[in-house]
């Protein structure tokens, strides 16, 4: 049992080191297949319909997270699930890469 949850602990550590360190190659092939997420999502991560969240500066290891579970079917939405189904393993790390590198600012309400 120590052994399983060790395994599982340092291959948590391997994807979420991956995740932190994107290549700028991956950031850029993310920024091409993001052309798919624009309609919902908006040109720079920042949703246009009331749907759809924000993606700019999400991070990384949440937003490969969801997409694979949109594609296992773990995570049910119609429009989504289509996407997520034709995406590569490579290819979702990629757009989470391009979606994690936005920098966001927030102000608290006044």
């Amino acid at each position: 049992m120590k052994k399983i949850l060790l395994i599982t602990l340092l291959l948590a550590l391997a994807i979420s080191v991956k995740a932190q360190n994107p290549t700028l190659k991956s950031i850029t092939l993310g920024k091409k297949i993001s052309s798919q997420c624009v309609a919902c999502h908006g040109d720079n991560g920042i949703s246009v319909i009331e749907e759809a969240p924000n993606l700019a500066g999400q991070k990384e290891l949440y937003i490969w997270n969801q997409l694979r579970d949109y594609k296992s079917g773990k995570r049910q939405n119609e429009m989504m699930s289509i996407i997520a189904k034709n995406l590569t393993e490579e290819e979702m790390k990629d757009v989470a890469a391009y979606y994690g590198q936005f920098k966001i600012t927030v102000a608290p309400p006044k």
